[in-house]
């Protein structure tokens, strides 16, 4: 009896201890069913949000290839450029002046330039000069060009007190005058037909007899050559610089593709309204600011020696010290400064830009003179690559080469005494015309303007 009974207490132990094996391996084998099924819905969140990421960065890209289909649209390219030149030169006040602009490849002209010499209401001594880059059309450039130096000169406080105005009150004038012209526009424009798409940028320069004050609102630029040397130029308004990016973060904006909301290339201009209406922020913390930097530099009667005011059409091919020297060295054979300007923007044409180009130059009384021996080193080079271009012709032998080969050629050599910043491209008309000569029934389609290839 006693052992019948210790066996079924053994039997019972054994249970228990199977009992809890059991429940212990179903215990486990939830537990991982559970951790599958957590990672199960896990993958399939991560899947859902992925999916969501997609779609949205979808649309964005929708969205953001719509945009630039419209400035696409507005900065479409011709199958030829438009090399057909506006002009014009002027002086007064110790100043001498010239100007170019050139459609090139853009299907529409939108720059536009103000060039004044004597202000009214006391200023007779002052001169101002702008370059407006207009983008998405060319009203705003244009409206600019007529009425921007009013809105300056007019308000409050630009006059300040009574006498000329202080060096304080030009800067605040300016900055007031800007803002003020861009509210303008905007109520102009949606009582008239609903709010106007394009935008400009505008650099400028206001120069008093003791002070020269540069303006700059967007991405053209301006510089002042002194004593041989770029002395100051205007620094880009770029969507990427830190200080635009955060004010545009701030607005609710992004930066992509180095574009304000993946579109727009300059984070200050004016116009551009569609970027100019967030709730609760003031004119000067939209995504696009109309506010300008301004910077007054004493005027050195001795060193300064020329401005130069350009688009982007020029800076996007030539750098500060390029353009400088290219100045500099064309301003040492030819007082014409009209001629001046037509070979910066015909030289930057030929170095690749396709965008319309506008230049405009000042020269100081102390701006390099035409020099004797510059010119005689200017005709020589012109000689020199008048008889190296017919040898290249006779030494094709049997067909004449086409202009694209006459001109690698010459790349490929070492050629001295090109002009500085310019180089080979500030030769191509010389080149060209020789070429014509030498080839008077060329197929005028075969030889593009286009330098897509040429180097």
């Amino acid at each position: 009896m006693f052992c019948s009974g210790t066996k079924w207490v053994a039997e019972a132990t054994i249970c228990t201890k199977l009992m809890k094996r059991e429940k212990t391996r179903m215990g486990k084998r939830r537990a991982k069913k559970a951790k599958r099924e957590e990672k199960k819905k896990r993958r399939e969140r991560m899947r859902n949000e992925k999916r969501r990421n997609q779609m949205k960065r979808m649309c964005e890209r929708k969205k953001y290839k719509t945009d630039l289909e419209d400035q696409d649209i507005m900065g479409a390219f011709l199958d030829k450029p438009k090399m057909e030149k506006h002009n014009a030169q002027g002086q007064g006040n110790g100043l001498r002046y010239g100007l170019s602009s050139m459609q090139g490849w853009r299907v529409e002209m939108e720059d536009a330039h103000t060039a004044v010499i004597g202000l009214p209401s006391g200023l007779e001594s002052w001169s101002f000069f702008a370059v407006y880059d207009g983008h998405a059309g060319s009203q705003v450039a244009k409206y600019c060009c007529e009425h921007l130096l009013d809105h300056i000169t007019n308000n409050q406080d630009f006059k300040g007190s009574a006498g000329a105005p202080s060096v304080e009150n030009v800067k605040n004038g300016i900055r007031t005058g800007f803002l003020e012209i861009d509210e303008h526009m905007r109520v102009m424009s949606e009582k008239k037909h609903g709010a106007d798409r394009s935008g400009s940028t505008a650099v400028g320069v206001l120069i008093s007899p003791q002070h020269t004050y540069f303006i700059n609102c967007g991405d053209s630029r301006g510089l002042l050559c002194r004593n041989r040397k770029v002395h100051f130029f205007t620094q880009d308004h770029k969507p990427s610089n830190p200080l635009e990016k955060e004010r545009i973060q701030n607005a609710g904006g992004s930066v992509m593709i180095q574009r304000v909301n993946g579109s727009l290339a300059v984070s200050r201009a004016l116009g551009d309204f569609d970027y100019k209406c967030v709730h609760g922020k003031g004119p000067t913390e939209q995504l696009v600011s109309p506010e300008p930097e301004v910077h007054d530099i004493e005027r050195s009667e001795e060193d300064d020696q020329f401005i130069i005011l350009a688009c982007d059409g020029i800076w996007d091919v030539m750098g500060n010290e390029e353009l400088c020297d290219f100045v500099r060295s064309r301003l040492e054979v030819t007082d014409d400064l009209e001629k001046v300007c037509n070979e910066v923007v015909d030289t930057c044409l030929y170095k690749g830009s396709r965008d319309n180009m506008s230049v405009i130059l000042i020269c100081f009384p102390n701006a390099p003179k035409v020099s004797p021996e510059a010119v005689k080193k200017e005709a020589e080079l012109d000689k020199y690559l008048e008889c190296r271009v017919e040898e290249i012709i006779k030494k094709q032998g049997e067909g004449v080469p086409d202009l694209v080969h006459v001109m690698r050629t010459l790349a490929s050599e070492n050629i001295p005494s090109l002009p500085p910043g310019g180089e080979l491209a500030s030769k191509r008309n010389v080149i060209e015309a020789v070429y014509n000569r030498l080839n008077p029934y060329k197929n005028d389609d075969t030889d593009s303007t286009s330098t897509d290839d040429m180097w």
